[in-house]
């Protein structure tokens, strides 16, 4: 499709707040026509969860910053993404005024999710029918989900055989990002991003969260060099100690493309040929994340339903009052209320904590793990909309490749082998402690007021005791399976 050469390339960015292995930047520049980035905020970005739209705001702000020291500006539009880019291509775009239809372009790194997917594809086929270049470039992955395929040519339902299939591709080397990018004489019209208050379901939490992010490129690159240097020897020996540094921490920086999976596919690799004891084990956590997109692209209903058809007629409990003191982190049950805080303080979790409190809700409790599912999408600011469904459902047994049901992680017994000292504990729980730390009562200043917390009440006795609840469960399943 024709392209006028004095039109400039309009940058759609989303989850992609980076210019270093950036394919649709690389691929603007080579071109060497003037360009225009723009992020819009448009309903599907605005149904975001509090902790993730709010992570996102603070993305955006830092990728407009780095872009400033480039001379460039971050446009920014609010509403539907068709009609955004279409006022933007007739502010733009010449030829348009000679009603020879759009001639400049819109580039864009491609997303996976149904719902964008489905976005897309519609603003993809409108532009270019109007006259414009468009093009969709590689996204957040380390390869297109199709491309990964079997002996039989269909998609992977396993990890084991998907991660011996990744290991064996070269995923290409990372882009640099460009020496020079210019924009145009003229920028089109931006809003403001505080006018947009992503933060303001966060309430007060964000003030106690916000130090807890490592937001922009610099900071994920500074992280990985962290993590190279100190963390990645120990990372397989001592991961699933929670309160032990010895993960990356990168997964907040990948949700916001604030570095790609290359770069740290790359690093990885390099330091596992250099000996690195826990660089395999690295890499894996890497493409377990490439297999959840890699399922919700070719079996999208993973994030709605249970991926096994047979577990539809499981008898979940809804909403209930135990599951609200589950996310309050008021079980009584010390190892998963950490947890619980420990996300709601800082908008992430460690991933062995994940699945116990994965397992105490949807087993103990028994209640149905999308309600899970949904209170990490609105506390995470590293939330992954396949990596949460892929994860809830693996640990409630109805998903790809699944931890079986009867599988019930016991939090007690948990605590002792990984927690030990309760230093994880003691953390986060500050009734535990006669002189809590500052994070275990910094809890009690990021929930809403309404929920009348305080470091001064008395613990909670257990809501459910461990072996009932167990017993409770593997009896629904007996009962699911005759």
């Amino acid at each position: 499709m024709e392209m006028c050469v004095s039109s400039p390339v309009i940058l759609w960015f989303r989850r992609d707040l980076r210019l270093i292995d950036q394919p649709m930047v690389s691929a603007a520049a080579a071109l060497g026509r003037p360009v225009i980035p723009v992020f819009i905020l448009d309903p599907q970005t605005e149904a975001l969860g509090a902790a993730a739209k709010w992570r996102l705001g603070l993305a955006v702000q830092a990728f407009a910053g780095h872009l400033a020291t480039l001379g460039l500006r971050l446009v920014l539009r609010r509403g539907e993404a068709l009609q955004v880019l279409q006022d933007l291509m007739t502010e733009t775009s010449a030829g348009a005024e000679k009603g020879a239809g759009f001639k400049g372009a819109v580039f864009w790194s491609r997303a996976y999710d149904p719902a964008s997917k489905s976005r897309d594809t519609a603003v993809k086929a409108r532009l270019r029918a109007m006259g414009a270049h468009v093009q969709s470039f590689p996204g957040f992955l380390l390869h297109e989900p199709w491309t990964v395929q079997t002996g039989t040519g269909g998609f992977y339902r396993v990890y084991t055989p998907f991660w011996k299939a990744v290991a064996a591709r070269d995923p290409a080397a990372c882009l640099p990002a460009p020496i020079a990018l210019p924009g145009p004489a003229d920028w089109p019209a931006s809003e403001r991003l505080s006018d947009w208050n992503m933060g303001s379901a966060m309430q007060r939490g964000a003030a106690v969260c916000e130090a807890h992010q490592h937001v922009g490129e610099a900071a994920a690159l500074a992280r990985l060099d962290r993590f190279l240097g100190s963390g990645i020897q120990r990372y397989h020996s001592q991961r699933d100690f929670p309160a032990e540094p010895a993960t990356s921490g990168l997964s907040e920086n990948l949700t916001y493309g604030e570095i790609s999976p290359r770069q740290i596919w790359a690093a990885g690799r390099r330091a596992m040929l250099e000996g690195a004891a826990g660089a395999e084990h690295f890499l894996k956590e890497l493409v377990w994340r490439e297999f959840a997109w890699h399922l919700m692209h070719h079996t999208p209903q993973i994030a709605e339903q249970n991926w096994r058809p047979d577990w539809q007629s499981f008898g979940w409990r809804g909403d209930n009052p135990q599951a609200m003191a589950w996310r309050r982190g008021m079980t009584g049950e010390p190892f998963v209320d950490a947890a619980m805080r420990e996300m709601y303080v800082t908008g992430k979790m460690h991933n062995r904590a994940r699945m116990i409190v994965a397992s105490y809700l949807t087993k103990h409790l028994l209640t149905h793990w999308k309600l899970g599912m949904a209170w990490f999408a609105d506390c995470l600011t590293d939330w992954d909309p396949a990596a949460n469904a892929m994860g809830w459902q693996w640990v409630a047994g109805t998903g790809p490749d699944a931890s079986p049901f009867f599988r019930v992680f016991n939090p007690a017994g948990q605590a002792e082998k990984f927690d030990g000292d309760a230093r994880y504990r003691k953390a986060w729980i500050a009734e535990l402690s006669r002189q809590p730390c500052a994070s275990a009562l910094s809890y009690f200043d990021a929930v809403p007021i309404g929920w009348g917390l305080s470091p001064q009440n008395r613990y909670p006795m257990p809501i459910v005791d461990l072996a009932e609840g167990r017993a409770r469960a593997l009896k629904a399943y007996r009962e699911r399976n005759t």
